[in-house]
């Protein structure tokens, strides 16, 4: 606020203005100018606050706010939804169509290497046409391409079904989660990413749930074809949502931003994050691709031998510890710190993998199912808030897609060498290289700078 009176023609005290000559001549030192930097851009004052379950919560939400929350954690619960429709009826496809568990891992990882390429493209579509725009096709992208995974009628059709479908859900999580973190506020952007990664948990039991109540009446292509039903939120997010104004005043500038991809600070943030990514997702998908297929294969084929409607109970309870552990990071990283939430839940989910492969009773299953999930994926929320303040607006959608779909393809091998070292130990045993990426990665996180709070560029 500016002063009154003669105090306001006082000339600034010599530290200031040594401060502000130092950040113009280090902005202008960055190549593409001050228009990169932070330092010499207001910083705009903190939202009132109230407080939730003891946390600081904005005492007033936005239309933008509120439109874009909802329009990327519908786009990411229908894309868990539909994902997670093949582990669902994997067990019944394996049988079908002929498949072994080799086979059976190697079209999860095909969907995940499209959408390495899908993250990367929708991203480079987000940074030219918008985030709510790009986040639009994705979804119809991936709700269309699940419907035809009903339609096949041999391995290779579902394998080209899951590639385009793939492409979808790898531009699904950059274009909503850069819309997200780029529409609210610095010090509430942890929260708001939280809860849209907190609605994968979500989709996942919404999969279950389907696989619980048509699989057994109708069979597993119809489990597919509830899968076209998200491209009815796609018509909204285009009529409803607006772009974020900071993404609307950048595109204004000339073109050229993707060689801030080479800016030193941003290329080595960039390397840690995507190989850190890569050890979590490979984490993810090698256990939590088999986990139904864990609980339901009998046990001389290394699984626990539940019923349907057991594994389907089972995996909503682990559903449950999913969204909590989501929602409640996002609160821990705007309180405690990026690094060191994502760092803890990283160690304690490394330390209970091994103990829920070795158990063999369905109540320990229960009990400490919620538990590894909460650990064991949570995480994800930090990634977001993480990714998006590490990179500048300009190439913000196209780097946190590089960097989180670069790790999900090479997260394609996890469900390979699972169901490789399934067929020979059993699935249980297998979840211990699953414990070991979530360590190596805990080890990388520690290695990227604390970024709470930080103003985006």
């Amino acid at each position: 606020m500016l002063l009154q009176g003669a105090r306001a023609r006082r000339p600034p005290p010599f530290s200031a203005r040594l401060t502000a000559q130092f950040s113009v001549e280090w902005a202008d030192s960055i190549p593409g100018g001050r228009s990169t930097s932070l330092a010499t851009e207001p910083i705009a004052a903190p939202q009132p606050t109230r407080r939730l379950l003891g946390f600081a919560w904005p005492e007033h939400v936005s239309s933008a706010e509120r439109r874009a929350l909802l329009a990327g954690g519908l786009g990411w619960m229908l894309d868990a939804m539909d994902v997670m429709l093949y582990s669902m009826v994997l067990a019944h496809l394996m049988r079908a169509l002929g498949m072994s568990k080799q086979e059976a891992g190697l079209l999860n990882s095909l969907t995940l290497i499209s959408s390495a390429a899908g993250g990367l493209l929708f991203g480079l579509i987000a940074d030219r046409i918008g985030r709510a725009r790009a986040l639009t096709v994705s979804i119809l992208v991936y709700s269309l391409a699940s419907g035809a995974c009903g339609l096949s009628t041999t391995i290779v059709q579902l394998a080209i079904f899951r590639f385009i479908l793939g492409l979808g859900m790898g531009g699904e999580w950059n274009t909503g989660a850069t819309l997200i973190a780029e529409t609210w506020s610095d010090e509430h952007r942890g929260k708001a990413l939280g809860l849209m990664q907190s609605t994968w948990a979500i989709g996942e039991m919404l999969a279950a749930g389907v696989a619980g109540l048509v699989l057994p009446r109708f069979g597993w292509r119809a489990v597919f074809f509830v899968g076209v039903l998200p491209a009815l939120v796609a018509l909204w997010i285009r009529r409803s949502v607006p772009e974020p104004a900071i993404w609307r005043e950048r595109t204004s500038q000339p073109r050229g931003a993707l060689r801030l991809l080479w800016r030193k600070d941003v290329r080595w943030h960039g390397i840690l994050a995507t190989a850190m990514n890569a050890c979590t997702m490979f984490g993810y998908w090698g256990l939590f691709t088999w986990i139904p297929a864990y609980l339901s294969l009998p046990a001389e084929q290394g699984g626990r031998g539940l019923s349907i409607m057991k594994t389907t109970m089972w995996l909503i309870v682990m559903g449950v510890g999913k969204w909590f552990g989501y929602v409640l990071f996002g609160f821990f990283a705007d309180t405690a710190g990026r690094r060191k939430s994502y760092v803890t839940y990283l160690l304690v989910a490394a330390a209970l993998v091994p103990f829920y492969g070795l158990t063999k009773r369905p109540t320990w299953l229960l009990v400490l199912g919620p538990l590894v999930a909460f650990f064991g994926t949570g995480y994800f929320s930090g990634f977001g808030a993480i990714a998006s303040e590490l990179f500048p607006t300009e190439i913000r959608a196209t780097a946190m897609g590089i960097s989180y779909n670069i790790g999900r393809g090479f997260s394609a091998l996890a469900p390979i060498a699972v169901g490789a070292l399934a067929a020979r130990y059993g699935l249980g045993p297998a979840f211990f290289l699953q414990a070991g990426a979530f360590f190596l990665a805990a080890l990388l996180a520690l290695a990227l700078p604390e970024t709470k709070g930080k103003h985006l560029e």
